[in-house]
């Protein structure tokens, strides 16, 4: 039997190029910062978007909460849209960490705009928590990778530097996202105050993520890493992966995109779906007459993993280690379910 692992794009393991960088990789004591691989991922990551500096982390949530401490204080708050990952699935942790609170949006797909926020900004009156951050995620997970233009954030930055508020951007699929749109990477630091550029998902390194930002902010998110475990000593190992997968990973990802479409359009097809969200990148999310639980289990028996996101919702996440041959089976078996 042919098995498909759809559940995310997290699941992938090094390619042998990737093996052979981190087997070569010079590695030092990073907390002292000596791991040669580390601060060669940093320089290229903030010079790739434009930014002073960089600091690798274990994972995106750790960047995005570094980022959310470093640019607010307690009784600030933060504006994101209600499915924002920094909300949804870190723990609590912009409570539990900053003692900020969230003002939630309900944008498009995940996609928040200049004119949702601004209403939302809160007057400098006492009863009201400090509005002092807006979070942008690209792709949206729960958007079903949905994509933001950077005209779009442009509107958005020029609408927090009228009301002196930072900007960050949970950039989990960054590159899936300017593979997209074909906007250029060098042109987004000059919008952000902050951008978290994850390594482990679309691009295939087995760890990490990276916060970049102006060299002050970075040197704080040093400090605010240490305090949350994540000083890190010869890692260098992982960041010569993450190095690897910036270097040869980003063009391969229409390929994963050119899957999802392949697997949405059969989607649609079939009777015992109810919808498809439109695919922009590599998430596929579809809704079901059947319950979802039920589809996964028929799917798993069919040596397909794939993940139920609701009640009747199923998400596929495509990646470098799925091949054409094993879409081709999976249309097949979509096909066989009534």
């Amino acid at each position: 039997m042919i098995t498909v692992d759809l559940r995310s794009d997290t699941v992938t393991k090094p390619t042998p190029g990737m093996l052979e960088a981190m087997w070569s990789a010079k590695v030092g004591d990073d907390v002292f910062g000596e791991d040669e691989s580390i601060n060669a991922l940093e320089e290229k990551a903030a010079r790739m978007f434009g930014m002073e500096a960089g600091i690798f982390c274990p994972s995106g949530t750790m960047t995005n909460q570094i980022a959310i401490k470093c640019f607010t204080q307690p009784l600030d708050e933060l504006i994101a849209d209600q499915t924002a990952h920094v909300y949804r699935y870190e723990g609590g942790g912009i409570a539990f960490n900053s003692g900020v609170s969230t003002r939630l949006l309900n944008g498009e797909r995940g996609r928040i705009t200049a004119e949702m926020i601004e209403p939302e900004i809160n007057a400098d009156n006492i009863h009201y928590p400090h509005t002092s951050l807006v979070v942008l995620e690209n792709t949206v997970n729960k958007g079903g990778g949905s994509c933001y233009y950077l005209k779009d954030i442009a509107l958005i930055a020029n609408l927090c530097k009228q009301h002196n508020l930072i900007l960050h951007l949970d950039g989990a699929r960054i590159f899936n996202a300017l593979t997209f749109t074909g906007d250029k990477v060098e042109d987004y630091g000059q919008y952000f105050n902050g951008i978290s550029v994850c390594l482990s998902k679309g691009l295939g390194a087995p760890v990490g993520s990276v916060l970049l930002a102006d060299r002050a902010t970075i040197k704080y998110a040093r400090r605010i890493r240490k305090v949350l475990g994540g000083g890190m000593r010869q890692a260098g190992f992982l960041a010569a992966a993450a190095s690897y997968a910036l270097d040869n990973h980003v063009q391969r990802l229409e390929e994963d995109h050119a899957h999802a479409r392949v697997l949405a359009d059969e989607l649609v097809k079939c009777t015992w779906v109810t919808g498809v969200t439109p695919v922009e990148t590599n998430i596929v999310l579809f809704d079901t007459l059947k319950p979802a639980e039920e589809v996964v289990q028929l799917m798993a028996d069919h040596g397909i993993s794939c993940n139920s996101t609701d009640k009747h919702r199923i998400r596929f996440v495509t990646h470098l280690d799925i091949q054409p041959e094993q879409i081709e089976y999976t249309l097949e078996v979509l096909k066989k379910i009534k």
